[in-house]
């Protein structure tokens, strides 16, 4: 009962992580404009994947989609890839994962199960890691565009959105680590019962060393002592035939 309470804990971690990093995928703020010596502010410039915008003063924005997926830097190329490939691989978690859980009634028998919800795990694991990456690598390039004394062009911060995919990250990894480590209590058990079962074999294997109709019984009492005198007892009613 408490593996089936902690596939459910998993699951309900994994499919909250991977909301999370799905809802960072579109999201507006992976970075923005830095106000760090600035007096008045006229304006503020934000970016994602897929775009990007300015705000005026008025609350009015202005926004301008990428041009070309060929000419964009290689860093947004690479974020895109890797946000996408977690969003796919956290669906296929969440589907292997509602197959491979104790509480459904498919997947077959215990030991498949269990391998459908590491297969899960897996998927989650590798699902956060890519989105772990995503929203990293988009960080690094945006911290060492602000410190970099050389860099004349506009500066940006952190976007919430990136808090949001690391914390989807996270929650995919650790759900995920839960689903494969709760399959180890599945195969103890198998293995305690095959271990029962050889040993009791083991202890009758004595019985079937002997070819069949020669099989010697254990509580069988010795034949009696066929000596002289039972003979003669036994012919002493012919004796004067």
């Amino acid at each position: 009962m408490s593996n089936m309470f902690m596939e459910i804990s998993a699951f309900i971690l994994t499919t909250s992580g991977w909301v999370l990093v799905s809802s960072t995928l579109p999201m507006d703020y992976w970075k923005v404009s830095s106000l760090d010596g600035t007096v008045i502010t006229t304006a503020t410039f934000w970016s994602n994947l897929w775009k990007t915008c300015v705000t005026d003063s008025t609350g009015v924005s202005n926004c301008e989609d990428f041009p070309s997926m060929l000419a964009l830097d290689g860093y947004i190329q690479a974020c895109r890839g890797l946000m996408i490939a977690a969003v796919c691989l956290g669906f296929f978690g969440t589907v292997f994962a509602l197959v491979g859980m104790k509480c459904t009634k498919i997947g077959g028998t215990d030991k498949s199960k269990a391998g459908i919800a590491c297969f899960a795990g897996v998927n989650f694991i590798l699902s956060g890691l890519c989105s772990l990456s995503a929203c990293s690598l988009y960080a690094h390039q945006i911290t060492s565009e602000f410190f970099d004394p050389m860099f004349v062009a506009q500066k940006y911060e952190l976007g919430a959105a990136l808090f949001i995919g690391w914390a989807g990250s996270i929650l995919c990894i650790l759900g995920g680590s839960i689903l494969c480590f709760s399959i180890a209590d599945t195969f103890t058990k198998r293995h305690g019962q095959g271990s029962y079962m050889y040993k009791g074999a083991a202890s009758h294997s004595h019985i079937s060393s002997y070819p069949r109709g020669y099989a010697k019984s254990v509580n069988q009492k010795p034949p009696p002592e066929y000596n002289s005198t039972s003979r003669m007892q036994h012919f002493d009613k012919n004796v004067y035939v």
